[in-house]
């Protein structure tokens, strides 16, 4: 038996996970944990400027790296501020753990008044897989296991533990075996044999076949595998935000990504396909439109998700496969081992090829010029060109993500990342920040709108203390540039302009390097600049507002199944 306080025993529990880091703002009643994390030196604390981006931060851990991280906030005002990383974790099916302090168990469950005060639990419950009070400081181990069992099985995860003050500064006695032993399954599950031989039946016989990858395949490490079926079918392939680069973008087939905002080919090819296998992808609004999920019948959908509960949610179903994506996908191309892409399929394919063609065309002729501000596919297109190969992006910002969605190139998973999910506004810079945490020789570039940056900006001077030189590209049109778009068709204007600010000078107040960018020709060589700083480094583009012609079908999305 050793002697620890509740503190340590949390610390101690985490360690078999192998937990990277813990992201937070200290905090009074969580001092014995992190004196743990202090004295222990196998989890590095990061210490932010706001709750809301210790979230951002843990979930982009596991979007990175598949690994989970901790997001720590003290009681009350802390857990409310955090509250905004842990839904954005929720809506994207990323596994994060959130640690919460609270009053002493004398003075909470129910509360007595005190500052601070907060009923944890209760808040964060809606926006969690599980979440717990511990109320006994020798329950730390079991209630730390179960929450990694919870957040990692089937569909990934936020979970939650709030421990009292008291029980974070108990003493108590603990056999080193509690922190010991494995706790959950391992193991990919795989589907029925007979669906799936049904599955790859109706595949062979299909002259439209269409492949869609969701964040699913890119969380299994399924890409290869569905790369291959996909080739073999002679399918067109198209990917959601969350599985960007499970197809590279230069791949025979390949309609463009990010559902009805990528362009004419993908909501071509999601309304000809005759049979649709979608795997790990769950038919969000960005795969709809005012009618509800843009695949419906006569189209026949195969759809593979580790969650049964999300198989025909929304979207009609012609064979429903539960189990790993990555592990059917390899159960589909096994029993289709023998089959050869049909020459129906591989017309089918180069027609929408075709139609992307065009689509990529439509864009070169828009930003062709040199007026000034810049246009924002021009910007967008040069910031695609100079990205080193290794590049990790975050694509945030609403209509600044539309313009590089289609004009940053994307060969592997797992090396761009969006919030498809919350839509959550300003995660570009705290993700990017923990994504160069987790990744220190690689570049990682978010690339964000004016109005996004402004919600997280203070995060550089996280990104400068603890050495992220995350370069940060600002598409700046001084606005918010939809809803100004939507308030001029309703004849009124209110609050969108943001004019007047100079982020390259905050950014240099900060203790980064900044540069404002005002024409085409002088990004690559600030680009360059920035990259050699060596520092977290600001580029404020001046851009002028064009709307994307994929609005109308954003616009049909939001009205999702009206």
């Amino acid at each position: 038996m050793t002697l620890m306080t509740g503190g340590e025993a949390l610390y101690r529990a985490l360690l078999p996970e192998a937990v990277p880091f813990v992201f937070g703002v200290c905090g009074g009643k969580l001092s014995p944990f992190m004196k743990a994390v202090a004295g222990g030196n196998a989890i590095r604390y990061v210490g932010v400027r706001h709750e809301a981006h210790a979230g951002l931060m843990a979930a982009a851990i596991h979007a990175g790296s598949e690994r989970i991280a901790v997001a720590m906030a003290e009681a009350g005002p802390g857990t409310v501020n955090l509250a905004a990383g842990v839904a954005h974790a929720f809506n994207n099916n990323l596994a994060m753990l959130a640690i919460t302090s609270n009053n002493q168990r004398m003075a909470s469950y129910p509360g007595r008044g005190m500052f601070m005060e907060m009923d944890n639990h209760a808040l964060l419950q809606p926006i969690v897989k599980w979440s717990a009070v511990i109320h006994e400081p020798r329950r730390i181990p079991e209630l730390v296991h179960t929450a990694f069992r919870q957040a990692l099985s089937g569909r990934p995860g936020p979970v939650h533990l709030d421990v009292p003050q008291d029980v974070l500064n108990a003493e108590i006695d603990l056999d080193e075996s509690a922190f010991e032993g494995r706790h959950r399954a391992t193991g990919r599950p795989q589907a029925d044999l007979s669906h799936v031989a049904e599955a790859a039946k109706l595949l062979a016989g299909a002259e439209r076949p269409l492949v869609i990858a969701g964040g699913g395949v890119v969380r299994s490490g399924a890409a290869d595998a569905l790369r291959k079926l996909a080739a073999s079918l002679g399918a067109a392939v198209t990917a959601t935000q969350m599985g960007l680069g499970a197809f590279a973008d230069d791949m025979a087939g390949f309609a463009g990504h990010g559902g009805v905002i990528g362009g004419e080919a993908v909501v071509r090819a999601c309304r000809e396909a005759d049979v649709v296998l979608a795997v790990g992808c769950r038919f969000s609004s960005w795969m709809g439109d005012d009618k509800g999920a843009i695949i419906r019948p006569p189209q026949k959908l195969i759809q593979i998700d580790i969650d049964p509960a999300m198989l025909g949610r929304v979207a009609e179903l012609a064979i429903g496969l539960q189990g790993d994506a990555r592990a059917v996908t390899e159960q589909l191309a096994e029993a289709l081992t023998s089959h050869r892409a049909t020459e129906p399929a591989l017309a089918w394919r180069e027609h929408m090829a075709r139609i992307r063609a065009g689509y990529r065309a439509k864009l070169s002729s828009m930003m062709a010029g040199s007026d000034l501000p810049m246009h924002p596919a021009a910007l967008a297109q040069e910031v695609g060109r100079c990205l080193p190969a290794d590049a990790l992006v975050v694509h945030d910002g609403g209509h600044t993500s539309f313009w590089s969605n289609e004009l940053t190139p994307t060969s592997r998973p797992g090396t761009r990342f969006h919030d498809p999910g919350l839509s959550l506004l300003g995660y570009g810079l705290p993700y990017a920040i923990a994504l160069q945490l987790d990744n220190p020789g690689k570049p990682v570039v978010s690339i964000t709108g004016d109005g996004s940056f402004g919600f997280t900006l203070a995060e550089l001077d996280t990104a400068r203390r603890y050495g992220a030189p995350v370069i940060t590209v600002i598409h700046n049109n001084e606005t918010w540039g939809v809803i100004a778009l939507a308030q001029k068709k309703g004849e009124f204007s209110l609050g969108t302009d943001l004019a007047g600010t100079d982020y390259a000078a905050i950014a240099k107040g900060f203790g980064c390097h900044g540069e404002t960018v005002t024409e085409l020709s002088e990004f690559a060589p600030a680009f360059k600049r920035a990259l050699a700083s060596g520092q977290p480094a600001v580029l404020d583009c001046r851009v002028r507002f064009v709307p994307h012609p994929a609005m109308p079908d954003f616009s049909r999305m939001g009205r999702y199944g009206m």
